[in-house]
């Protein structure tokens, strides 16, 4: 084109330039300047054939000696940029290897928290649902995509919905429908950018009411302790006279059912005392992991010869694939001592009682039902069942469910009535998952 045209005075001489620049940006090492060198060659060469051949205007070296500097000026500027740019480019991707590397570490904690996380969007999308979430909502873990509507429980979609739209907060604190664990959830948005995000964390009570129980296991302790003082020695000497009054040749026959009123109540009365005195005194539970079905054959056994019963009075039945559980071996015999023993009293058909262990589909927490064949729990009775001291018998102290109930809080498990018709009740232990890790050491 220069040699078609007016020579280096046509200007497109410093076309090169823009060659020179790409082949020092683009090209590694001092290949850049290779190209300022063989453009300036270029030039020179062209300036001594027109000279030679005389058919131009006369040669100017002068202009093609400033373009030559212009193209090693430009090539060594160009070097200077590359570095830089391959040092920037170095570093995003260092940056973004960086980054990589926390979003894993990140979600893998996320994942890995023993509290549920869920992240929501402006538009009520979820955006992330760890496994722990998914485990206490009854959420299928396999399930990658989540709808907001569909997945979440109604209660948790309503309390999510009432923060956002600025109503009045509504209780943070519901059971959930498919596991039936006590949850509390706690909710905090935040702003992005433009745009607000909320995030959701989804606790299990258990864990809050173990704490409120060691308070509760401390205050109950100095209480009982004055109760033993102040009642158990008056209710000796009650129980005492009645006995000598029992014997003695004046009283009259007709007044010895007195004394056997007197007698039979001290009993009952020392038995709560009894029953208090040992759930003040109860150790911490020192957890340790059982393999469920074993376990339950050795507890079937022990209870059958304690209380001379026939093999077919308790039925055992469960998964065929080993059930491991982390609680106290000594707590879950009492507690599954005192369910027993309600069932074998009010049943009347058999098997007496059946004891059933398995993994809840949802939530992958091991539990045992224990099922009677009695008539049930009448209407009214269920929310007053786990109370102290209620009872619907004379003779009973009202606080075998309630102590039940407490050693399961204690080694983070619950206990509820799962099932009640007139043809018996069923009574649900539900463990807490054996990776948990628990906070009574």
């Amino acid at each position: 084109m220069i040699y078609a045209s007016a020579g280096l005075n046509s200007g497109f001489g410093i076309l090169l330039v823009i060659t020179v620049a790409g082949g020092g940006l683009l090209s590694p090492g001092k290949t850049g300047i290779l190209y300022a060198s063989i453009a300036t060659i270029a030039i020179l060469s062209h300036e001594i054939y027109v000279q030679l051949v005389r058919d131009f205007p006369p040669p100017n070296y002068t202009h093609a000696g400033f373009l030559g500097m212009t193209f090693f000026i430009t090539a060594i500027i160009s070097q200077i940029l590359a570095g830089r740019v391959k040092e920037s480019e170095a570093l995003a991707q260092q940056r973004g290897a960086d980054l990589e590397k926390l979003a894993k570490l990140n979600e893998h904690i996320v994942h890995r928290l023993q509290a549920g996380v869920i992240v929501l969007d402006a538009k009520l999308n979820i955006s992330l649902c760890n496994e722990a979430a998914k485990r206490l909502l009854g959420i299928d873990k396999y399930i990658s995509h989540l709808s907001f509507t569909e997945d979440l429980p109604r209660e948790l979609v309503e309390i999510i919905r009432h923060r956002q739209s600025g109503v009045a907060e509504r209780s943070l604190i519901f059971k959930s429908e498919r596991t039936g664990i006590d949850i509390q959830a706690s909710i905090v948005t935040l702003k992005i950018e433009s745009e607000f995000e909320m995030l959701v964390f989804i606790d299990d009570l258990s864990v809050f009411r173990q704490r409120a129980q060691q308070l509760k296991l401390a205050s109950l302790g100095r209480l009982t302790a004055s109760i033993a003082h102040e009642i158990r020695n008056p209710l000796g000497a009650i129980s005492h006279a009645g006995q000598l009054l029992s014997e003695s040749i004046s009283l009259a026959q007709e007044d010895k059912r007195l004394t056997t009123i007197i007698e039979q109540h001290s009993q009952r009365v020392n038995q709560i005392i009894e029953n208090i005195l040992n759930l003040s005194k109860r150790k911490q539970a020192e957890p340790v992991i059982l393999e469920l079905g074993n376990w339950l054959k050795e507890f079937k056994y022990e209870y059958e010869v304690h209380h001379k019963l026939n093999d077919e009075m308790i039925q055992l039945s469960g998964t065929s694939a080993k059930i491991h559980v982390k609680i106290d071996s000594l707590q879950l015999h009492q507690i599954l001592w005192n369910l027993v023993e309600n069932g074998l009293r009010y049943s009347n058909k058999m098997p007496l009682v059946e004891l059933h262990y398995a993994i809840h589909h949802d939530t992958e927490r091991p539990y045992i039902d224990v099922i009677d064949q009695g008539p049930g729990i009448k209407e009214g009775h269920e929310a007053q069942l786990f109370e102290p001291f209620f009872t619907t018998e004379t003779k009973g102290s009202g606080l075998g469910l309630y102590i039940a109930r407490e050693l399961c809080e204690t080694n983070q498990a619950t206990l509820n009535l799962h099932r009640n018709s007139a043809n018996g009740c069923c009574f649900r232990i539900i463990f807490s998952h054996p990776d948990k890790q628990h906070l009574i050491k």
